[in-house]
């Protein structure tokens, strides 16, 4: 999420040298492809592969830069724009216009035929998602042909594999060394004994058996992780380690630097392992295998799929939904400490900046039982910083917490027994008009999301262009009446009128201010960002419907540039809905909050509530007081009154 620091960074020296590297001989590209990501695609990298974050001074999550030998482009997504702007040299770095939805289209569409674009080939997807642009959708490739339509878009241009990535010459004895720490095993306790390392080698097995697949390679650290019951600490805030793994149908590999296993974890692993992958059978391979891993094992030896073990990984047990719920009563606490005390120091004037208050909420976390680190940067932003969606304070310059703002705290913790990811928003004096009727209206687009039914295996997509509250046909959508007659009708919020529902006074071209997806899949003490599920636009999460176990986050939001942002947002827990005649035969979904955090009245316009509501709101906060209360008495009484007092009926 956010990335410390908004200064600007001169890398015109850098660029410099790297356009002297692709004009020599033994190279020779036009352009060459920066992405974010490393070898196993991580959305939060090591400090050693931040290529992109070192060439460019960007240093948020999500980006790819393109450099060629005149000049240099950064490509990031709305959640960005601002930070981007305030982090890239305008005088190296040329304006991206925001309505290019990628860099392959821009490839396509402004670089000369017959253009060379160096690639690291570890970094660059395999052929089911290089994506190919069709009248301004991505589509991911599924076959060779597929790449071939790549390389038809691209003209007379091509893709180069370089054996040695430019920029790491570059950077050179500065580049940070790649972590290699100990791994430890994860309690079948917490994972649960049907999440067993042997149980999900079964599972994996059986999915290698339906495909006639010999073996299947897993790439991505949260997969090998989740597969093998293994954490680790190489990357900040992911409980992961870098590995590769291979699975087929009488043992598992795992290809791991040894140094990082003590004797406990090789007696939990206790598989056979070594053998080679025979190829008189396909190997499956995920479809966030980077092209260097395709090339190795050869095109045509291998089939790429949307990843089993991703897929598997996303239904939480009952052992893990118990984990869920624990480790969130527990982090709701240490919120509600923070807030209070942070309250108490702005009422008797203290003078704390951004990052002091995300110190403090550190320290209050890092009390808890299991707590094992932060799941991401906090995002501790005041006034007009809570306006850019993933910013986080620079502790050496950043702004002050005043009661006369806007505060947005958006954290979470890594929890031996789960994942947390909560967002509040908070005002400590007086809020605005404006700020109230805002907050109401984001509040009400959470309440919508959080009381949603919908039919079984609906995606998260569908979802976010049409959230369907199911209810009698020209009847209230009373708690009274939802789900206990039968939908008939069905009232269809689109995100769109959702969205000018909370904010009928914004015209509707500020819509573009909702920068961000409305829910992402969360990771059991694993990746706080877990795919495959999520609530959004992104066509991906059109490929996987809801199922049960499955948890996301619910975080609507509205960002004034420049003046404020607010978000609230809670994680949920995919569960059944009985309806009772089960319309369509289909069955239907609901969510189960598990977040445990007030959402502050004093910023809400009551007037616009509707009863129900409000009846949600009462329910929700008698929910936290009951199972947060217990772990603040004796323990901080003035915590314990201000959580009194935040949950008291409205």
């Amino acid at each position: 999420m956010g990335a410390i620091g908004t200064a600007r960074v001169d890398t015109s020296e850098r660029l410099t040298r790297l356009r002297t590297l692709m004009q020599q001989q033994d190279v020779k590209v036009d352009a060459f492809l920066v992405p974010s990501e490393d070898e196993h695609f991580s959305e939060y990298p090591s400090e050693a592969d931040k290529r992109r974050g070192f060439i460019s001074g960007f240093n948020g999550s999500a980006g790819c830069a393109i450099v060629t030998l005149n000049d240099a482009y950064l490509f990031t997504d709305g959640r960005y724009f601002l930070q981007a702007e305030q982090q890239l040299d305008t005088t190296t770095w040329s304006d991206v216009p925001r309505d290019v939805p990628t860099w392959q289209e821009f490839l396509q569409k402004n670089l000369v035929q017959g253009t060379r674009i160096g690639v690291d080939p570890t970094l660059i997807l395999g052929l089911c998602v290089i994506y190919v642009v069709v009248s301004y959708e991505c589509r991911p490739i599924q076959t060779l042909a597929d790449a071939q339509s790549l390389k038809n878009s691209l003209g007379k241009s091509e893709l180069v594999p370089l054996s040695q990535n430019p920029v790491d010459i570059v950077w050179g004895s500065e580049r940070p060394r790649r972590p290699k720490n100990p791994v430890f095993a994860l309690n079948v306790k917490y994972s649960g004994l049907n999440h067993s390392f042997a149980a999900k080698l079964d599972r994996v097995r059986q999915e290698l058996a339906k495909k006639s697949a010999v073996a299947l390679a897993v790439t991505l650290l949260d997969e090998v992780a989740w597969l093998f019951n293994l954490r680790g600490t190489d990357i900040d805030f992911n409980p992961v380690f870098f590995a590769y793994a291979v699975v087929k149908h009488d043992s598992a590999v795992l290809f791991i630097d040894e140094t990082q296993l003590d004797d406990a974890v090789r007696t939990h692993l206790d598989q056979d392992v070594g053998g080679l992958v025979k190829k008189d059978q396909p190997v499956l391979l995920g479809d966030k295998t980077n092209l260097a891993v395709v090339h190795a094992l050869g095109e045509e030896n291998v089939v790429i799929v949307p990843s089993p073990t991703a897929a598997l990984k996303a239904i939480k047990n009952s052992t893990e939904i118990e984990g869920f719920r624990q480790c969130h009563i527990r982090d709701g606490a240490a919120l509600a400490r923070y807030f209070a005390w942070l309250e108490e120091q702005l009422n008797n004037r203290a003078v704390l900046n951004e990052s002091q208050g995300s110190d403090k909420l550190e320290e209050f976390r890092a009390e808890l039982d299991l707590f094992r680190g932060l799941s991401f940067t906090t995002i501790s932003s005041a006034g007009p910083n809570a306006a850019v969606i993933h910013y986080s304070p620079d502790p050496n310059d950043c702004a002050i917490i005043s009661k006369d703002q806007i505060y947005l705290c958006d954290s979470g913790g890594q929890y031996l027994d789960g994942t947390t990811d909560v967002t509040r928003t908070w005002h400590f004096g007086t809020p605005s008009k404006e700020e109230k009727r805002a907050f109401t209206r984001v509040l009400q687009g959470h309440i919508a999301i959080d009381t949603a039914i919908f039919p079984t295996g609906t995606t998260g997509y569908v979802m976010c262009v049409n959230i369907r509250l199911l209810c009698p046909k020209n009847a209230d959508n009373t708690s009274e009446t939802r789900g206990q007659e039968e939908p008939y009708g069905e009232m269809v919020l689109t995100i769109g009128l959702l969205i000018s529902l909370y904010m009928e006074y914004i015209d509707l071209t500020a819509l573009h201010k909702y920068r961000h997806g409305t829910g992402h899949g969360v990771g059991h003490f694993l990746n706080v960002h877990e795919g495959p599920q999520g609530i959004g636009t992104r066509i991906a999460y059109n490929s996987t419907g809801m199922k049960p176990g499955m948890t996301v986050s619910n975080e609507p939001g509205y960002y004034a540039d420049g003046k404020w942002g607010i978000r609230i947002e809670s994680v949920v827990i995919v569960r059944e809905v009985n309806t009772p005649n089960n319309f369509g035969k289909n069955g239907y979904l609901g969510f189960e909050r598990v977040t445990m955090c007030p959402i502050q009245t004093s910023l809400i316009d009551l007037s616009i509530l509707t009863a129900e509501e409000k009846k949600w709101l009462n329910d929700y906060h008698a929910e936290v007081e009951f199972k947060v209360a217990p772990l603040l008495e004796g323990k901080d009484e003035h915590a314990l009154a201000w959580l009194k007092r935040q949950c008291q009926p409205v």
